[in-house]
């Protein structure tokens, strides 16, 4: 039981997993109250939610046992000793279902761990459960056939976002301190966006999403590039923690460097040089969203940051999107035969002529030949020497996540209203992400603001490629300026 003077189990809820470890740690709770306390916090909101689709309770309660006998015979585990954790179902986990949100993998239990969550668990976390996604992934929503819809813990009516929506959904009200996603093309940040947590998509290479669940008619690895594993939680210390964990070379991903990840020094906000881009050419973001950059850029001038309005050279919304679509897309169907690429072209309504970017890139990215596929990436390089060259000149670059807030749970694919006018489905959803897939950068959200409708809002703080530490303790003290939005009404 808890001892003497510590927190009751409710007061486990929403502390960070850096505070949470500290606690078990001292003996101020005990690794199974700590799983008690969230797996009640689960059993209490997730079916308003639908975060939460596989529980392995009985297995987390006797890890935590042996957690909390381990720390007695004075053998701490790691720096997540007896911290709960939930892992978005793309990853495979040992004897734990991994669906990818497909019906057709319903039974799909992995012998092996996926390695980062292998390196989560090895640091002593203990897996409570896994969280709902799109199908494989390929939606900023998060609905599917085998479990349904997961909800926004703001607002009900509203989507989490996705695909890594029930991660940040968990995360967001309350059910884990801590969770693992993965972003391909905002799959981690436009989910915190729209749910007020952090996450960091890191720079390409930083970190092995290797042993991934099946998913689409491919090979295992037809994807090499963009495609990230990351931390997301309520709190910027939590994800840094969890990225020095999840990093570093792989045997199953030999493209992985071993590259240092030190914690960065703690330096004062006025001595960060700013770029803020409220705007990117072709993607007008809803009255909220600006207003929230103007309010912060206004903010971070006043105490002192070398704060000016920038964009990278060459960036514009259709081509950076139109670029990012194939080159994803000429690696998701480069292992798949003709029939099952003209399939996919029909679900995602894919056509030369549409008129959303992301679907005329991703109609020639299906149609690449190794001359098309050099082309891309040679446009790719392009935009991350452009974006280097503006970071050579300041810290960090700031830009919204997306253009709007959570959005309601809406059709995939249909024209989306904002502020009076229409947009194309892809570009409201993954207009701002897409660009730092596409160049490789380390990018966080952060929630720094609340919109007129009670809503989170998030801004992506954007890095130097490798200087993800850096980029995390920016926004550590971005976060103490801003201060707390406070928890969601599902909580």
């Amino acid at each position: 039981m808890i001892g003497e003077g510590s927190a009751t189990l409710s007061s486990l809820i929403h502390r960070t997993a850096t505070d949470l470890a500290g606690a078990i740690r001292r003996r101020e709770a005990s690794a199974v109250e700590t799983v008690q306390a969230h797996l009640a916090q689960i059993e209490r909101v997730n079916g308003a939610i639908n975060a939460v689709v596989t529980l392995c309770a009985e297995t987390a309660l006797d890890r935590a046992r042996d957690a909390d006998a381990a720390l007695a015979r004075g053998e701490p585990w790691g720096p997540l000793h007896g911290v709960p954790i939930t892992v978005k179902d793309a990853f495979a986990t040992v004897g734990v279902r991994a669906t990818s949100g497909h019906p057709s993998l319903a039974d799909n239990v992995p012998d092996y761990d996926a390695t980062p969550v292998a390196r989560l668990l090895g640091a002593g976390a203990i897996l409570l459960g896994k969280t709902n996604m799109p199908p494989f992934g390929l939606n900023y929503q998060c609905e599917n056939d085998l479990f349904g819809r997961t909800n926004n813990p703001w607002d009900l009516t509203r989507t989490p976002g996705g695909s890594s929506g029930g991660s940040v959904a968990a995360v967001s009200s309350g059910m884990v301190p801590l969770e693992l996603g993965g972003d391909f093309a905002g799959s981690i940040r436009v989910p915190a966006h729209y749910s007020g947590v952090f996450a960091i998509k890191p720079t390409e290479f930083l970190a092995s999403g290797a042993g991934r669940a099946k998913g689409l008619p491919a090979p295992p690895r037809s994807v090499r590039h963009m495609s990230q594993p990351g931390p997301i939680a309520r709190a910027a210390e939590d994800v840094a923690l969890a990225l020095r964990l999840i990093a570093g070379p792989d045997r199953l991903a030999r493209e992985i460097p071993p590259v240092p990840l030190d914690e960065a020094p703690v330096c004062a906000l006025s001595s960060y040089s700013v770029a803020c881009m409220p705007e990117l050419p072709g993607a007008k973001p809803a009255g909220d969203i600006a207003a929230s950059m103007t309010a912060l850029a206004a903010g971070l001038s006043n105490i002192g940051c070398d704060v000016r309005e920038a964009l990278p050279g060459g960036w514009e919304f259709a081509p950076l999107m139109e670029t990012w679509a194939e080159l994803g897309y000429a690696e998701l169907g480069s292992g798949m035969d003709d029939a099952s690429r003209e399939e996919f072209r029909e679900q995602l309504r894919i056509a030369p002529d549409s008129e959303d970017a992301l679907l005329r890139g991703a109609h020639r990215g299906l149609d690449a030949d190794n001359r098309a596929f050099a082309a891309t990436l040679t446009a790719r390089d392009r935009y991350s020497e452009s974006l280097d060259r503006l970071l050579e000149e300041v810290d960090v670059l700031l830009m919204p996540t997306s253009l709007t807030t959570a959005i309601a749970h809406w059709p995939t694919g249909e024209p989306i209203p904002v502020d009076g006018r229409d947009e194309t489905y892809w570009t409201v959803g993954l207009g701002y992400t897409t660009p730092c897939n596409l160049t490789g950068h380390p990018a966080v959200t952060a929630p720094v603001s609340l919109s007129p409708d009670g809503l989170p809002i998030g801004v992506q703080a954007v890095g130097r490629r490798w200087g993800d530490m850096e980029l995390l303790g920016f926004v550590a003290r971005l976060t103490e300026f801003v201060g707390p939005l406070g928890r969601p009404r599902h909580h």
